[in-house]
């Protein structure tokens, strides 16, 4: 069972920084992107972040400049460096790959999801 778990998410002031991570149950996941979205209070899924499979980050406006996308391969993780945050920034965090997505585990075992695989969110509260 492939799942995305993501942690991090806390209340913290407008102008301070926080990291997310967001993990990846024992599965690596093959030749796909990762992405950061947020899911603000009476409105849509937003997308912040992605990284592709050759490394290459891509950015939101809205983000640009102060969120960091990285990923530990090996670890299995991707996180996101939030500095300089807003009351804007406030919503849930979620990160998810791209649609047609595989995962594989160390004993070779592999599933691909056609939705994409996508965590439950972290809260980010700012104030």
């Amino acid at each position: 069972h492939v799942q995305l778990v993501e942690s991090g998410g806390a209340s913290v002031h407008a102008g301070g920084s926080l990291k997310l991570s967001c993990e990846a149950s024992g599965y690596t996941f093959k030749r796909c992107n990762m992405n950061w979205y947020r899911e603000a209070q009476g409105k849509g899924r937003e997308l912040l972040s992605s990284v592709n499979t050759d490394g290459v980050t891509t950015y939101s406006d809205n983000v640009k400049g102060r969120f960091t996308i990285s990923q530990d391969i090996d670890k299995k993780t991707l996180f996101l460096q939030m500095n300089d945050v807003t009351i804007a920034d406030t919503a849930l965090y979620i990160c998810g790959t791209n649609r047609g997505c595989t995962a594989c585990n160390d004993d070779g075992v592999c599933h691909m999801q056609r939705s994409g695989f996508w965590g439950q969110g972290t809260q980010v509260t700012v104030s």
